[in-house]
């Protein structure tokens, strides 16, 4: 086999919009799994061209100046990546074949590459994918895009159409999971950095963030989440992966919180979580839950 599948089949597929989406949803999961020696490839719809940027270091690469972010971002995700311990990026169609979007309603969406029009020759390139590498676990996003960014939402349909061709055509993937973030861990993690800050104690806020209002990140209830993958050893490796993408976020001093371009901060937590919606769920947690994306796929 040559490509991007050699050696890869029978592993964890990813799909993500853009560059940093990997690490910041799915990046303990990343190398927990690659630290058991399971093949772990991750797709990326985008360059992430229209993104924003920390401060003024690369405010020149942005799309309305030189327009040179794209190509900067696969350098990031190759040093995240490497962090992870995953293999090099793999880009959907190859890199550049689909553009960022940018937000709904933004001129970005109406380019001739926007993401969000490129129809059913995403879902092809994506199906090429699957049949390739075979995958027993493919992870992407919920319906609503985790925080609803039209890519995501676009990269959420396009893999649940691949998954469902590529069933047809000689490949029925064994579980197929939403990567998402348990509402209950998330308020926890933020009230304890509440009182931290309050209180002025090790591990407050950094000066100029400032905490998310009531609901402002996304999240799903806890009744909704089927699995958490406990991520605590492989911490180190996400903190490094989320530096890696330094002109999207910045890491707090202590390690526990990120911030993109708002500076809002948002726990690192020590379990990402997920929904199961193909495939057979094999609780194995102390909570009901299942505790492994890989539990009765094969």
């Amino acid at each position: 086999m040559t490509g991007p599948g050699a050696g890869r089949t029978g592993g964890l597929l990813l799909v993500h919009a853009h560059p940093d989406d990997e690490t910041i949803t799915t990046g303990g999961t990343i190398a927990h799994y690659r630290r058991l020696g399971v093949p772990v490839t991750v797709v990326t719809c985008t360059l992430g061209e229209e993104g924003e940027v920390m401060g003024d270091r690369w405010a020149g690469l942005t799309a309305d100046r030189a327009d040179q972010l794209g190509g900067y971002r696969i350098g990031e995700l190759t040093r995240a990546l490497a962090e992870l311990g995953a293999g090099p990026p793999c880009f959907l169609g190859g890199a550049g074949r689909w553009r960022d979007s940018g937000m709904a309603g933004t001129p970005a969406a109406r380019h001739p590459r926007a993401f969000v029009e490129s129809g059913p020759a995403a879902v092809r390139a994506l199906t090429e994918v699957i049949l390739d590498l075979r995958p027993r676990v493919v992870v992407t996003y919920d319906p609503h895009g985790g925080y609803g960014h039209p890519d995501h939402i676009r990269a959420h349909r396009v893999t649940t159409e691949a998954v469902e061709a590529a069933a047809g055509q000689g490949w029925d993937t064994p579980k197929f999971y939403w990567t998402v973030t348990d509402a209950e861990i998330l308020r926890d993690h933020l009230r304890a950095l509440a009182r931290r800050t309050v209180d002025g104690l090790p591990g407050a806020l950094p000066p100029g963030w400032r905490l998310p209002a009531e609901d402002e990140l996304a999240c799903v209830p806890s009744s909704s989440v089927t699995t958490a993958i406990d991520v605590t050893e492989s911490l180190p490796r996400k903190r490094a992966a989320l530096r890696a993408h330094a002109t999207q976020l910045t890491v707090a001093p202590s390690g526990r919180e990120f911030a993109l371009t708002n500076m809002i901060a948002q726990p690192i937590l020590p379990e990402e979580h997920y929904i199961l919606v193909r495939g057979r769920a094999w609780a194995g947690g102390p909570d009901g839950r299942e505790d492994d994306l890989f539990a009765g796929s094969l």
